[in-house]
């Protein structure tokens, strides 16, 4: 059990660290893009990765995982290197609503509009 769990963090750690690394590698977008919150991704067959620093020296990772339907947050403080996992959520459910604070017109207005247009 103890392997698994250190063979889990450490395919984290390296996940992480490619975000972090694509996040210092990418350059401004152009002008009037400031680095600091500016949002980049990194992704392989199996995750996907977000990145976006806070600016008040932390960055915000998402990794998700769509195959599982979950995402997780992390902050990492920039100064101390120290990473916290923030939540987790499994998106299955959400996934799954067809229409939540949304606002109006709801898409079931909207099909309603268009079916009366036939």
């Amino acid at each position: 059990m103890r392997g698994m769990v250190g063979g889990v963090l450490l395919g984290l750690a390296v996940v992480i660290a490619g975000a972090v690394g694509l996040a210092d590698a990418q350059g401004p977008r152009g002008a009037g893009h400031d680095r600091a919150v500016q949002d980049r991704t990194a992704s392989s067959s199996d995750l996907l990765a977000l990145s976006h620093d806070s600016g008040d020296g932390r960055q915000q990772i998402t990794i998700v995982d769509p195959r599982q339907r979950v995402m997780a947050v992390y902050h990492v403080d920039r100064a101390s290197g120290a990473l916290q996992l923030k939540s987790v959520r499994n998106l299955q459910w959400d996934l799954l609503i067809e229409d939540y604070n949304s606002g109006t017109p709801a898409p079931r207005d909207i099909r309603a509009l268009k079916e009366q247009q036939r």
